[in-house]
């Protein structure tokens, strides 16, 4: 006999301003449990001192997942000139320092260099896997880390603000994988002053904004009622970059069963990936073929 899942059976998506101090997963189980969902996960980990957007599906939403991870995200971040770290961040140790401070100028020329299709170098304190083990765990063992370059699409990066030579503030926009730390080393060491980022906060991802989240702390407050329940998003917000197809009675049936359902729209080119609805509710994700939807996921609401 199959064993019932625990928790409520709710699907969408919970938009939080994640604050410093707390894991990703910390939030993700915090809101789980506040709402009693009985499955969760997140789209996009930010690291524990980071703030801003981490959207939490809920339910069959965490079938949505990989078109957010997927999506362009934006971050707002200052660098510290004049040292490295040993974890690119304010959090590790100083390991070299310089003197020199980059003008104005110097920045706005060594951005141009990280725009387009750049490759970077995952930071030592990361969760990239090194032969099975996460590299963060290694480097705390004491490992000097040999990792390779990884690629990275970065749409836009400026200077937004400057206070003093000691420090600028910069906006990120980039593809799925990238590492703020990284830019923040990698900027330091092309001005030839190093560099590491202070604080770091997520602003956008994919659809979803920072001006439709809601904080930790009303998670906590109205945790085991249906308070939260108006600000979840639907789970169809995470395929808005996917065509929309209405499928029939009987294409609904056939695809909720993982078969090729006939859709009413013809608007996608052959071999599209789209998503498909019934009555309002999404169906299923899949390949449109002819006419019909071939399921690669199914959402059962």
């Amino acid at each position: 006999m199959a064993r019932r899942k625990r928790g409520r059976d709710i699907s969408g998506w919970l938009l939080i301003d994640k604050p410093a101090g707390v894991s990703s997963s910390f939030v993700v189980n915090k809101v789980k449990w506040a709402l009693d969902s009985n499955k969760a996960g997140h789209a996009g980990t930010l690291d524990p001192e980071a703030t801003g957007l981490l959207a939490v599906a809920l339910g069959e939403a965490t079938k949505t997942v990989p078109y957010i991870t997927d999506a362009l995200k934006a971050y707002e971040f200052e660098v510290i000139f004049g040292a490295a770290t040993n974890t690119d961040d304010a959090e590790g140790a100083v390991i070299a320092r310089s003197d020199k401070r980059p003008q104005d100028a110097d920045i706005h020329a060594a951005l141009e260099r990280f725009r387009g299709h750049i490759t970077q170098i995952p930071p030592q304190y990361s969760a990239v896997k090194v032969d099975g083990q996460r590299a963060y765990a290694l480097a705390r063992a004491g490992e000097d880390l040999d990792l390779a370059a990884r690629p990275l699409y970065v749409e836009r990066l400026e200077m937004v603000g400057r206070d003093s030579l000691d420090s600028a503030v910069l906006e990120l926009v980039c593809g799925k994988g990238g590492y703020v730390r990284a830019i923040a080393r990698d900027l330091g060491e092309d001005l030839g002053c190093y560099g590491h980022v202070a604080w770091l906060r997520r602003l956008w991802s994919g659809p979803f904004d920072l001006a439709q989240a809601v904080t930790l702390d009303a998670v906590e407050a109205a945790a085991k009622t249906t308070q939260l329940d108006g600000a979840l998003l639907p789970l169809e917000y995470a395929l808005d970059g996917l065509p929309h197809l209405r499928a029939t009675e009987q294409g609904a049936q056939r695809m909720r069963c993982g078969n090729p359902g006939q859709v009413l729209d013809a608007a996608p080119e052959y071999g599209d990936q789209a998503w498909a609805s019934f009555g309002g509710k999404p169906i299923a994700i899949g390949t449109y073929l002819g006419g019909e939807l071939h399921p690669s996921r199914v959402f059962n609401l």
